[in-house]
């Protein structure tokens, strides 16, 4: 008597790397779980992404927002973790007045400044190549990382020059059940210098060594305004876990760093002038795309005051 042995059985071994990111179907849950979608009534976002990223039109950015307009872009921000704006005619005293609606400025001693101390602008051009494409999150040297940044182009590139970013509460979500139980309430540490030692000056970073000690974050954040868990560990900033040996440590982080490549937690923007963007760097992480080598790309980003993660 024959005996069916199932096609499995009779396939050859064969496997990937472990760690790596699997095909299959994706959480992409927008709002946090029991919140309802609700009109706006001063504006209406038209969706970039599935899960982030929203265009919004009828703003100019130059005015005053009235108290209503205010909380409507703020549940936007909550909702979409990224805003854009398009053919805003603003400078950066209007920049700045925007941004202040949701904070104290903070300066960054790393980056070199604009008009004022608290604006920080990237000129690249031919003889200054760019380094932000890495996935990162601004700031997280600091105990209390940024709220947020509102950055616009003064120059855009004639091609490329995008930014992407990344919903890290997808991200979360997403993470395999063992994975999530793993890294619940543990702690990473982060530091200013693997961010900047490549392209800075040892003796300024020396300079700044003992007002930026290395700080430490959970792993796993929760939103202070949504309640959503964040993945909040960055390739930029973040050096080691607490409390785990090193190569389990490394393994780990390499894994959590790769799931912002993930492109169904993603949305790309193409600049033109006048845009600017806005967004929840708590919620994301961006990477500003380095393919325009060796036309000019000149921003400028104006950042917001946050809180001490938990």
């Amino acid at each position: 008597m024959s005996v069916e042995l199932p096609d499995r059985v009779l396939l050859r071994p064969a496997t990937v790397p472990d760690g790596g990111i699997l095909e299959g179907p994706r959480v992409l849950r927008r709002l946090p779980e029991g919140v309802e979608e609700r009109p706006y009534e001063l504006f209406a976002p038209r969706p970039l992404g599935r899960v982030i990223g929203a265009e919004i039109s009828g703003v100019d950015l130059a005015e005053p927002l009235t108290p209503a307009l205010h909380a409507e872009l703020n549940r936007a921000l909550l909702e979409w973790k990224v805003l854009f704006f398009r053919d805003q005619r603003i400078t950066s005293a209007h920049q700045r007045a925007f941004a202040a609606h949701w904070g104290d400025l903070e300066t960054n001693p790393f980056i070199p400044q604009g008009d004022t101390e608290d604006i920080t602008r990237f000129t690249r051009s031919a003889t200054m190549p760019a380094f932000e494409n890495i996935w990162h999150v601004d700031v997280t040297f600091r105990p209390a990382p940024a709220l947020g940044s509102v950055l616009r182009l003064i120059e855009v590139p004639p091609v490329g020059g995008d930014t992407i970013w990344a919903d890290m509460a997808a991200a979360y979500d997403n993470l395999p059940e063992d994975i999530r139980v793993r890294v619940d309430g543990l702690t990473a540490v982060h530091d200013f210098i693997p961010g900047f030692d490549r392209f800075s000056d040892p003796g300024h970073l020396l300079r700044h060594q003992d007002a930026f000690p290395p700080v430490e974050h959970p792993v796993v954040r929760t939103h202070p305004e949504t309640g959503r868990r964040t993945l909040f560990v960055n390739q930029a900033f973040t050096t080691h876990i607490v409390g785990v040996e090193r190569e389990e440590s490394d393994r780990l982080l390499r894994y959590l760093f790769s799931r912002a490549h993930i492109p169904e937690f993603q949305v790309r923007f193409a600049w033109r002038p006048g845009s600017v963007a806005f967004w929840d760097n708590r919620a994301t992480q961006h990477y500003a795309v380095n393919d325009y080598h060796p036309h000019a790309r000149v921003a400028e980003r104006v950042a917001i005051a946050g809180d001490r993660p938990f």
